[in-house]
């Protein structure tokens, strides 16, 4: 997990969207750290997918969190670190939470879709040796060489699909001590989830993005009428007015609850004049 890393990710939740994090070396290890601080400062851990050549990529998907806990939290240590802009002035890593992480990360990964993919891989392996066979000559030496190959390929996958099993087993008992619950999307997909937690975008996490389809369109939301403030964006706070007749502060930014807090520019006492021309002469009559 490097100080870029950190930097690029906390610039990006700054806007209250979902951030998509990518680790050239597929290190679970990173994605976790990295998630782990995302939790610190208002966002949520959704979902990891492989990708880039051979899937030697590991791409994370982590999302705003609109309970009132997350946001206390990131208000707490947004007042407690505020440089941590910096990548370097981050809240201690903590283990369990850690774990965890690592825990649903692997599981997402490895999990009974990494079995049913296995279980393809297995049917087609069966059906390329039998072909193999047949281009060889279609002799009784040819199949037994197939079969030999095929037996080969069959243990390996055997030994594949137990040691990922076990290891499935031994992350679901740690996030079910933990309190997660399992959830089955609709693509048939086993996660695990904490406590009160849902499955973003309706099953598929990745909706609208590189990972999957567009979702299905939502009804245009009706323009707002005199007076009133148009929607915000996921997770940002409707801004407060002034009473009637009070003018805002002039410079006054509005700012996400993900955002790392904006020094306040000092203000004029009321009543002070402005400083004038010293050189500015009255018109001549």
């Amino acid at each position: 997990m490097s100080k870029r890393q950190i930097q690029k990710m906390l610039r990006l939740m700054a806007s209250g969207e979902p951030v998509e994090l990518t680790s050239p070396m597929a290190s679970v290890k990173k994605l976790a750290k990295l998630a782990f601080v995302a939790q610190q400062f208002g966002y949520e851990y959704a979902d990891v997918r492989q990708g880039g050549g051979n899937n030697s990529q590991l791409r994370m998907l982590i999302v705003p969190d609109p309970s009132p806990h997350a946001r206390s939290r990131a208000a707490q240590n947004w007042a407690q670190y505020p440089n941590a802009g910096d990548g370097v002035s981050l809240p201690p890593l903590v283990p369990d939470a850690f774990e965890l992480l690592k825990a649903r990360i692997n599981f997402d990964l490895t999990g009974k879709s990494a079995e049913k993919r296995m279980g393809y891989g297995a049917l087609g392996v069966s059906i390329g040796c039998v072909f193999i066979a047949y281009r060889l000559g279609g002799t009784s030496d040819d199949f037994v060489i197939a079969a030999v190959i095929w037996l080969v390929l069959m243990a390996v996958f055997g030994i594949g699909f137990v040691v990922t099993r076990k290891r499935n087993a031994k992350f679901a008992a740690r996030l079910q001590a933990a309190g997660f619950m399992p959830v089955t999307d609709e693509t048939g997909r086993v996660r695990y989830l904490p406590p009160g937690g849902q499955m973003p975008g309706h099953g598929n996490p990745f909706g609208g993005g590189p990972y999957g389809a567009q979702g299905p369109a939502m009804p245009a939301a009706p323009a707002p009428g005199y007076g009133q403030q148009p929607p915000m964006p996921y997770g940002q706070p409707q801004p407060q007015q002034p009473p009637y007749g009070q003018p805002a502060p002039y410079g006054t930014a509005a700012q996400g609850p993900y955002a790392p807090p904006q020094p306040q520019q000092p203000q004029a006492p009321y009543g002070h004049p402005a400083q004038q021309n010293p050189h500015w002469q009255p018109p001549q009559r």
